[in-house]
């Protein structure tokens, strides 16, 4: 008697052909056509820029091509149309000056701005009158300034105050980053970052928190720097010695106005002194009479 794995073993042979046989018929599927595509060129778009949107895989001897903004196919919102048997552009409703419809069916926008940020369709007209739509997505990113530090405190106690610095204005797609004495942020139980990284919190400042401080805004297209921000921590020295040089500004001129008054009170005195001693009472006298009286 044969053992069972044998039979077994026979039938997983018509199995592996037959997984070879598809995997062939996989390989040799011929390909399926090419769906129409939009392309942003340049794939990341700052204000001011040129931007292209490329219609790829358009169909061969199409009849015409027409652009809208928005995801849907409505004349309210077309920006310009073509027709390729006679080479006639239409401008539609929200034609802005900036747009251009080449005749491979590619959109050219011109100087583009935040308010150019949306979706975008392309209506592609066969010869028999079927069409073929695409929508393509443009986001335009800011070009952005260079930013501030701002604090809630310029001149904050040591040991007794809480800053907060902030970096400059707020912007969509923004990340920020920081640096102190041009070193990254330490790792300190007394600072903390928000969650966007745009704020940066230092409780109880000491005199070593006076900086510089610098901090950097970036997003897809655009890097920027601050200015280095400083810090005037006030601490206890400074307050003790401002305190004693203000009390030895108080001795010194309670001494200049004290030392006349105490000449002329000397003065004063001396010459009531030699002014009553010739009135001087006379010695007392002893005698019996005016005959007998003496002096002594």
């Amino acid at each position: 008697m044969e053992p069972p794995s044998a039979p077994a073993s026979r039938r997983h042979v018509p199995g592996s052909r037959l997984l070879l046989a598809v995997s062939l018929l996989t390989f040799w599927t011929p390909p399926t056509t090419a769906w129409l595509t939009i392309e942003m060129v340049p794939p990341l778009a700052a204000e001011g820029l040129d931007i292209l949107l490329l219609a790829h895989n358009v169909t061969k001897n199409p009849l015409g091509y027409a652009w809208y903004r928005g995801e849907r196919v409505d004349n309210a919102q077309l920006i310009a149309s073509y027709r390729v048997d006679n080479n006639a552009t239409t401008n539609g409703s929200v034609y802005s000056r900036r747009e251009t419809l080449y005749p491979n069916g590619t959109l050219l926008i011109r100087n583009v701005t935040q308010k150019d940020t949306g979706s975008y369709t392309l209506l592609v007209t066969k010869k028999d009158l079927q069409t073929e739509r695409q929508i393509g997505h443009l986001h335009v990113h800011p070009v952005l300034p260079t930013p501030v530090i701002t604090s809630n405190n310029f001149n904050p106690r040591e040991h007794e105050d809480t800053v907060v610095l902030t970096c400059g204005s707020e912007t969509q797609n923004t990340s920020y980053m920081w640096w102190i004495n041009s070193q990254s942020l330490p790792k300190s139980t007394r600072l903390e970052l928000s969650e966007d990284k745009r704020t940066l919190t230092v409780f109880n400042v000491t005199r070593n928190d006076t900086g510089p401080y610098v901090c950097e805004a970036r997003n897809p297209v655009s890097v920027s720097r601050s200015d280095p921000f400083t810090l005037d921590v006030l601490w206890r020295e400074n307050s003790r010695a401002l305190s004693v040089g203000a009390i030895t500004g108080i001795v010194i001129g309670v001494l200049l106005v004290l030392t006349p008054l105490a000449v002329l009170g000397c003065f004063i005195f001396l010459h009531s002194c030699l002014h009553n001693r010739g009135k001087w009472p006379p010695a007392s006298t002893s005698g019996r009479g005016p005959s007998g009286s003496s002096v002594s």
